[in-house]
């Protein structure tokens, strides 16, 4: 039977390993070599589980969604990733990476950010553990995600804008990068999705891994059972995905749902629906699906939630997409903000617009009534209020 796992070099089927300049091997290497062992010891484990519990409130609920599940006649779980401190699941990571840099010695932070949301995380546990942090965010996402650039200021990180290419994520992630290629000895990269050279997309997913391990046991708590039926999830680069996922990769009775950002339509030249567009390829030093012209320029991509228009997915999305293990969506922008507003008039919570796109499979995928149905509420729209006041004229 396949695994959707990562190999001892990273690679997910044909999909992930590092193909990375020289000068950044000593960092990579430095981490490959040294992640398992350090992230296995009892005592790093001890400290991760603590700060999970205490510092950033887990677990999380699993959550029954009565009126929803009404509505569309099928069992529907939320898992509240939107309830943790810092309103969305990239400080699971964040907490586990701040451990690993201090286990390597280092003593700076680097990250990247599209939504701010993994810049927040980042800036909260660099002023949780007293270390300098430095958050690479395109200038179009400055813009649009100003509630949580000044939150990141008010941890007491610098907010450094990539003013390259489209001034997003991708570009972010450029900047970091040079940036970690210039202070290899002392600098940790924390990179906050599963995206990146290996062993990046294998230790971020084993930090978010705690997400379906909660769900197994919530599960068998409620339901009798410690699987469901499906589990499902947006993904831009996917770590929240790969979180939810994780422990079921390997048990095909599981079915794997991923919704992608379709933007404006996929057909349109405004979209970052990666499975429906992308072609192999290697970006942020993995071989991966992206979008790409045929000359191998990456494209630009687009989607109303800053979280979701990367030109790529991860390695082990690539594989669940090209294997036929995970079913791939995409759904337009309408779609996801109609489904933002639906999931808060029925259940009282409003979502991030990135939480929103996995939402809308409700209106075009049947499911059967004794399906049970866990959604990663991967985060909250605290963040993205001013563009539900804008689409919506709230």
């Amino acid at each position: 039977m396949d695994s959707y796992h990562a190999d001892k070099d990273g690679f997910y089927g044909p999909f992930g390993g590092a193909f990375i300049p020289e000068m950044l091997y000593p960092n990579v290497d430095e981490l490959k070599s040294r992640y398992l062992e350090i992230m296995g010891t009892p005592e790093f484990q001890s400290e991760f589980r603590h700060l999970l519990r205490e510092y950033v409130g887990r677990p999380t609920p699993l959550y029954y969604a009565r009126r929803l599940s009404e509505k569309y006649n099928t069992r529907i779980y939320l898992k509240r990733e939107d309830l943790c401190h810092t309103g969305a699941h990239k400080v699971n990571n964040t907490i586990g990476q701040i451990l690993m840099a201090q286990k390597l010695g280092k003593k700076r932070i680097i990250a990247e950010t599209g939504a701010g949301q993994h810049g927040v995380a980042t800036a909260t546990v660099c002023a949780l553990m007293g270390l300098p942090c430095i958050v690479y965010m395109g200038e179009v996402d400055i813009a649009r995600q100003a509630p949580n650039v000044a939150r990141m200021k008010l941890l007491g990180a610098e907010v450094r804008a990539a003013r390259s290419g489209s001034r997003t994520l991708k570009d972010a992630t450029n900047e970091a990068i040079r940036d970690w290629i210039n202070n290899p000895e002392d600098t940790h990269y924390i990179i906050g999705s599963v995206v990146g050279p290996h062993p990046y997309p294998d230790m971020v997913a084993r930090f978010q891994a705690v997400i379906s391990e909660e769900i197994s046991k919530q599960l068998q708590e409620k339901e009798g059972r410690d699987a469901p039926d499906y589990v499902i999830a947006c993904v831009g680069g996917g770590s929240n995905a790969a979180g939810a996922y994780y422990h079921y990769l390997n048990r095909p009775e599981v079915g794997i749902i991923a919704v992608e950002a379709a933007g404006k339509g996929i057909s349109s030249g405004e979209s970052a629906a990666t499975s429906a567009l992308g072609t192999v390829g290697i970006i942020h030093g993995s071989k991966t699906l992206l979008m790409q012209t045929g000359d191998g320029q990456i494209t630009e991509p687009y989607s109303i939630s800053a979280g979701l228009d990367y030109p790529g997915i991860g390695p082990m999305h690539a594989h669940l997409f090209a294997s036929g293990r995970g079913e791939f969506h995409s759904v337009t922008d309408e779609q996801a903000m109609e489904a933002g507003k639906e999931l808060a008039a029925l259940e009282g919570i409003i979502p991030a617009i990135e939480t929103a796109h996995a939402f809308a499979i409700l209106k075009s995928r049947e499911f059967e009534a004794d399906d049970v149905l866990v959604f990663n509420l991967s985060g909250r729209g605290d963040k993205d209020l001013q563009t539900y006041i804008e689409y919506f004229n709230l």
